[in-house]
């Protein structure tokens, strides 16, 4: 079964830089490429650890709602090179988020004129 076919949830591609940190330490780690209620893929500079735990932050772009921060934690799926030089991609499945920041991300990623991948 390849990865698509193990998805969970629709992802959304995301049309502008969605900075991600580590809400632990701060460091920036990359930004998204594409997110669902259930995951997302982090395009980044450096390869991330294999199989570990992270505590994200990121703030979601404005669609007439105002920009929310959300913050939750997601396990490392997989990783592998980009085709740009020095980038990765990153898969995370969210592990634990709250109910609110939850319902946020659903509502952005279900609001009008998204793309699907």
């Amino acid at each position: 079964m390849n990865a698509s076919e193990q998805r969970r949830a629709p992802r959304r591609r995301v049309g502008t830089a969605i900075t991600v940190d580590n809400a632990i330490s701060d460091e920036r780690l990359g930004h998204i490429g594409n997110i669902s209620s259930s995951g997302l893929m982090l395009i980044s500079n450096k390869p991330l650890r294999a199989d570990a735990i992270y505590q994200l932050r990121l703030t979601l772009p404005s669609r007439g709602q105002g920009e929310h921060t959300l913050e939750f934690g997601v396990h490392e799926q997989w990783s592998e090179a980009a085709n740009v030089p020095g980038q990765y991609w990153t898969g995370f499945r969210i592990i634990a988020i709250s109910e609110s920041d939850a319902l946020k991300l659903r509502k952005w990623i279900e609001a009008p004129g998204g793309e699907f991948v």
